[in-house]
């Protein structure tokens, strides 16, 4: 009795095993047809996002800190390129004295190619630091920091930055002569601004 109760139990166990193999396999075949073609989004990057609007209250800025040095020889200088005007300011002294500013008109059109030229150059490439990391106070002493901002209004947007200085390179990932070059190629009087204050 017990030998057949066993050999009728064996083919209903081995049905069962087959059934539960052939649900798996349908279901790993359903993943793979339906499922494959699932993505996981990327993190969005806010400041590349906003870098290419043209709207009326967006700008780009650069801002550049020279050496750190005796108050009376301390320079900085911004260029804020926004979709009707070009500015650059140059500032002397560690309270942020206005030394000379220049403005220039701009239209919509060259600042769509320019911001676009800038997202090609991928000014908004890095991840803004956080806290202590992102503090350049005193960084690079004897070297230029430089910080790249998109902007709406009176608000960043998203700030970024780096110094020539090896061992701080910051949170931009871009090339920066080429970054640089752009913001220069805005400002026709650009070598001239820096040649009055010996940048």
């Amino acid at each position: 009795m017990d030998r057949s109760g066993l050999q009728r139990l064996v083919p209903i166990f081995l049905v069962c095993i087959v059934i539960v193999l052939a649900v798996a396999a349908l279901v790993s075949l359903g993943r793979t047809l339906f499922g494959g073609n699932i993505q996981v989004e990327a993190p969005v990057n806010s400041g590349m996002q906003e870098l290419t609007s043209t709207l009326a209250d967006r700008s780009v800025r650069m801002s550049v800190r020279g050496p750190i040095v005796a108050r009376e020889n301390y320079y900085t200088y911004k260029i804020t390129i926004s979709p009707d005007a070009r500015n650059m300011t140059t500032y002397h002294g560690y309270l942020g004295d206005e030394a000379e500013s220049m403005q220039m008109q701009n239209d919509a059109q060259a600042y769509g190619q320019f911001v676009h030229a800038l997202a090609y150059a991928n000014m908004m490439n890095g991840v803004p630091l956080s806290k202590e990391a992102d503090d350049t106070t005193g960084i690079c002493a004897s070297g230029y920091l430089y910080e790249f901002e998109v902007r709406q209004g009176d608000n960043s947007v998203q700030r970024l930055w780096t110094t020539t200085c090896g061992g701080s390179l910051g949170s931009l990932k871009a090339n920066l002569s080429q970054v640089v070059g752009l913001f220069r190629q805005q400002i026709p009087e650009y070598s001239k601004l820096l040649r009055k204050i010996n940048f």
